[in-house]
């Protein structure tokens, strides 16, 4: 921040404003420091999560959280998403285009599954998240929208098949059951379907890890993503930074055999999984 003392000003250069005051901006961090005083407000639970290990349920946390985590991936959704990641996928656009059934997996607030579908009005998409309040969210921006309904549901056991396309954004590292939801999602896909996952940007070691974007992560996952795994069925707990071969190992469990990275931003990989 720059002091001007003849006009009595203040201001801020191209890389600041891109961080702090644009929310278009695909690396505005604004909606991080939202997610501040739900953590602070929630760390008598948090503590005694880590003292059980019986870990926090997103339910449990703040409600500002589930509102701050919308509003930090929403930069980088909106860049990306429709732009660069799905043409990056084989074959998928055109399906898309000419009319295509999807399932957005851990939709929380929707946002990624909106984008979807105003960019393709042919296809019909569900957003699918097991927290209800959420999905109520995620429902009061539908705007009458035709081709777009939200349920709630766990990745495990969500109704529907036939799907030529399934995505979770920033979602699997959170679930108790990663390997189960990976499982009934091949499970509800064509022979033919295509899974995108999309992680935190994140190496396989911790060495790969420490840089300003992995410390983030990692501050993250110790506060929300790891609490939330162990306060499920299973708890497998991988956490937000487990690297691109410790998640192709969880999908080949869930039935996947043909697995690539055909995409990637400073904060997020992109994979993509057939069967």
């Amino acid at each position: 921040m720059s002091f001007d003392a003849t006009n009595d000003t203040f201001s801020m250069t191209p890389e600041q404003k891109a961080v702090f005051a644009d929310e278009n901006s695909p690396v505005a961090m604004v909606g991080g420091f939202s997610l501040l005083p739900a953590v602070y407000h929630d760390e008598p639970r948090l503590a005694e999560a880590f003292k059980t290990g019986k870990g926090l349920r997103w339910s449990d946390h703040c409600n500002c959280m589930s509102c701050g985590v919308d509003r930090f991936f929403r930069p980088g959704y909106r860049a990306h998403l429709i732009a660069e990641w799905l043409p990056a996928l084989d074959g998928v656009v055109e399906k898309l285009e000419r009319g295509a059934k999807v399932a957005d997996v851990g939709c929380g607030h929707g946002f990624s599954t909106r984008l979807m579908a105003e960019a393709f009005p042919n296809s019909d998409f569900i957003g699918i998240d097991y927290d209800e309040a959420s999905i109520d969210c995620a429902r009061a921006e539908i705007s009458g929208a035709r081709n777009l309904r939200y349920e709630v549901a766990k990745a495990q056991d969500f109704a529907g098949s036939g799907f030529d396309l399934v995505t979770m954004f920033d979602a699997l590292h959170d679930m108790g059951d990663p390997v189960g939801a990976a499982r009934h999602i091949r499970s509800a896909m064509k022979n033919d379907g295509t899974l995108m996952l999309v992680e935190p940007a994140a190496g396989d070691s911790l060495a790969d890890n420490l840089n300003p974007v992995g410390r983030v992560y990692y501050a993250g996952s110790t506060h929300i993503c790891l609490p939330t795994s162990l306060s499920q069925d299973v708890g497998l707990g991988l956490g937000a930074q487990a690297g691109e071969k410790r998640i192709a190992q969880v999908l080949r469990q869930g039935g996947f055999s043909q697995i690539g990275k055909p995409a990637a931003s400073p904060f997020n990989m992109i994979l993509e999984a057939r069967p």
